[in-house]
């Protein structure tokens, strides 16, 4: 089985040292100054997310209702700086959406073997929602997760945050229902591990998400907001 690989930093994706995948994900090793994932950690991740967003944010805000109260001339700079402070996140969000986008298609064999094997590792409806989507649907203790080529989304608990995971297989050249595979199989083996490996790209609410991305993972971003708000109410 291929080994996992984070992330080198928050904006891309890059190759690091390969181990085997048994057991816990040793992939821990090579970012052992991250705390393990918890529940508790997803939570405080989001709240700091959050904060630098509105960081980035409100000095454009205010500087934009300062000016406009200031004189009426200065509306259209200020309406500049609103404009800014909209973008912004925007802009985080496009990042997040990023780590599921589809790669380039290998050999048209290779893909139909590899997604017939993927299709194996899961039931009926996950394998319905994938070939729709692209994207498979995997139950967690975390939140319901969304799995892609080189990357994942965690849709926590109630449907209305999404964290949004850039990590892959180090092997580029297999196929992609390889590549799902192998992170699906890393997810069920440490999902706290594979938390804790992934970078995080982004995370906020799941309507601005879902403004990024194509209809297909706006499909399976839907399931998946579904499966989390049942799983709160049971």
């Amino acid at each position: 089985m291929s080994a996992i690989s984070p992330p080198g930093s928050a904006d891309r994706c890059e190759a690091g040292d390969a181990l085997p995948l048994t057991g816990a994900l040793p992939e821990l090793a090579s970012v052992y100054w991250r705390p393990r994932a918890t529940a508790g950690s997803l939570r405080r991740s989001g709240r700091r997310w959050t904060a630098v967003t509105t960081a980035h944010t409100l000095p454009f805000v205010a500087t934009a209702i300062v000016l406009g109260v200031l004189s009426p001339l200065t509306i259209p700079v200020s309406l500049i700086l609103l404009a800014h402070a909209w973008v912004i996140p925007e802009l985080y969000a496009a990042r997040g959406a990023n780590v599921i986008r589809a790669r380039a298609p290998g050999g048209a064999r290779e893909e139909h073997v590899s997604i017939g094997l993927l299709g194996d590792l899961l039931g009926h409806d996950s394998r319905e929602l994938h070939g729709a989507t692209g994207l498979v649907l995997e139950q967690g203790e975390l939140g319901v997760w969304l799995i892609g080529e080189a990357g994942a989304l965690l849709v926590r608990p109630g449907g209305r945050r999404v964290h949004c995971y850039c990590i892959k297989v180090v092997e580029p050249e297999l196929p992609s229902g390889d590549r799902i595979a192998h992170l699906l199989l890393a997810l069920r083996t440490d999902e706290a591990g594979f938390a804790t490996v992934a970078n995080l790209a982004f995370s906020g609410a799941r309507w601005r998400l879902r403004r990024r991305l194509g209809a297909p993972a706006r499909q399976a971003l839907e399931a998946a907001a579904s499966a989390a708000r049942a799983a709160r109410a049971v």
